[in-house]
């Protein structure tokens, strides 16, 4: 199939995206790398009447390295990260994520900001942001606001953007020098979707231990006390003491019902916090 017909724009500037995604009573979408977009598009399962390519704001490219975060523009590739062009303020870990994103073609055109708005429960970003504590800063007609990433998704492909939104930029946290992570994304064979991700991440300058399960049947599940799922604090052998009883509660809580589904995610936790207490 094809698209259905539709208009394209293509705004020099983050003003002009944002008047022409609040025109009344036009059904439009902003667009980047369209890894997400586009084969919706072709499916027909999304119809805009208007296309608005923000890939020429150069505003969305920008990279502010500050002394607490760094943030990081939303039309910044998957590549970019993978390739080290971007400062890596997760001690490696976005470097690991973004190079088991799909495929080499899809991580030069897909972008974080457009991974993130797409909203698929099984996606890297929507689960890796959250563990690292980061901030969604989108903007419209209206002004500027930040939004945790915890609270970003609201169920799949569902977020708490309102519709003349965009994504402008993530804002990430530095880790310090001894903090440790361990990140497991289960899949049949390279390039596809996630069927399951667990993360864990502890840095003793803050006394952060987080825990998150991702690619389940809803939105990540972010622990943000791990040491409930570990019996205790952060220790090298957090992976032996996973606590396999408070792990289905919390899936429990979740209303994550399919066997399989809380079998692999216990599997992906125990395997993230093993990379993380070996780090």
């Amino acid at each position: 199939m094809k698209p259905a017909a539709f208009d394209y724009e293509r705004p020099g500037s983050l003003e002009e995206a944002t008047r022409l995604l609040a025109v009344p009573g036009i059904f439009s979408k902003a667009v980047a790398g369209s890894q997400s977009l586009g084969p919706m598009l072709n499916l027909r399962l999304a119809q805009p009447e208007l296309l608005v390519d923000i890939t020429a704001i150069a505003e969305l490219r920008a990279v502010a390295d500050q002394r607490l975060h760094v943030e990081i523009g939303a039309c910044v590739t998957h590549a970019d990260i993978e390739d080290g062009r971007i400062p890596d303020v997760a001690r490696g870990l976005l470097r690991f994520v973004a190079g088991r994103i799909a495929y080499r073609a899809v991580r030069n055109r897909g972008t974080i900001g457009g991974s993130l708005a797409h909203a698929d429960p099984a996606a890297e970003w929507i689960s890796t942001f959250p563990l690292l504590g980061a901030e969604v800063i989108a903007c419209s007609r209206r002004g500027t606001r930040t939004i945790s990433a915890e609270n970003l998704m609201v169920s799949s492909f569902i977020t708490v953007l309102a519709p003349d939104e965009l994504i402008r930029a993530v804002r990430v946290p530095k880790l310090s020098a001894h903090a440790r992570w361990g990140f497991c994304k289960l899949n049949q064979k390279a390039g596809e979707f996630a069927h399951a991700i667990g993360a864990v991440l502890y840095d003793p300058q803050d006394a952060r231990f987080r825990a998150v399960i991702g690619a389940i049947e809803t939105t990540p599940i972010v622990v943000p006390d791990a040491a409930k799922l570990f019996g205790g604090p952060f220790s090298h052998d957090i992976a032996d003491r996973l606590d396999e009883h408070a792990v289905s509660e919390t899936l429990d809580a979740k209303g994550v019902k399919d066997q399989y589904n809380r079998q692999i995610a216990l599997v992906a936790l125990k395997r993230a916090a093993r990379q993380a207490g070996a780090a």
